[in-house]
């Protein structure tokens, strides 16, 4: 039996961009290359999100600034997805809104509850342009709301009020990576 390659085993491990850079807070521009260097970042943000042990990680969360997040995630029935989504459109978003923990690799350490919807639904393209739609229930629904949020350029702190965001901004300034 012949096996595929593990998504990251090329790549190398980039700096992971922080809370505090602009660039988390802007737009990704739409890519239109589809050539090899869309695939060393594909496989440079797998190295990266595996190296972090996160579950989503977009190409702006290594000073990318590119419609691009790839994800290894389960939903709640421990079932696997992986892959990655090139310019990702969030196209439903709907079901039960769950609050639920939160983390980030931008914001290392920390997380707050987050409400998210228990479904949804992205339409993009692989690496090599190729159409793809992604569904996602439950976990995985989040993960997927979450990496769209950051080519968007959002981050999850941005959906907290009151006293659960001003808890999470006094961790980020008490947090050695936040000084």
């Amino acid at each position: 039996m012949r096996y595929g390659s593990i998504p990251g085993a090329r790549g190398r491990v980039r700096p992971l961009t922080l809370l505090g850079d602009p660039l988390l807070h802007t737009a990704c521009e739409e890519v239109t290359d589809y050539g090899p260097e869309l695939a060393r970042l594909v496989e440079d943000l797998f190295a990266t999100m595996y190296a972090a042990q996160g579950v989503g990680l977009a190409a702006n969360q290594v000073g990318v600034p590119l419609r691009v997040f790839v994800h290894d995630c389960p939903d709640d029935e421990e079932v696997r997805h992986l892959g990655h989504v090139v310019n990702p459109r969030l196209v439903e978003a709907d079901g039960l809104v769950l609050r639920g923990p939160e983390g980030c690799l931008s914001l290392p350490g920390l997380e707050a509850g987050t409400e998210r919807y228990d479904h949804a639904v992205i339409e993009g393209f692989t690496m090599t342009g190729e159409p793809i739609t992604v569904h996602g229930t439950g976990f995985f629904a989040r993960c997927l709301q979450h990496e769209h949020d950051h080519v968007e350029g959002r981050v999850y702190a941005d959906h907290l009020k009151g006293r659960r965001h001003r808890r999470l901004m006094r961790q980020v300034t008490r947090a050695t990576w936040g000084r």
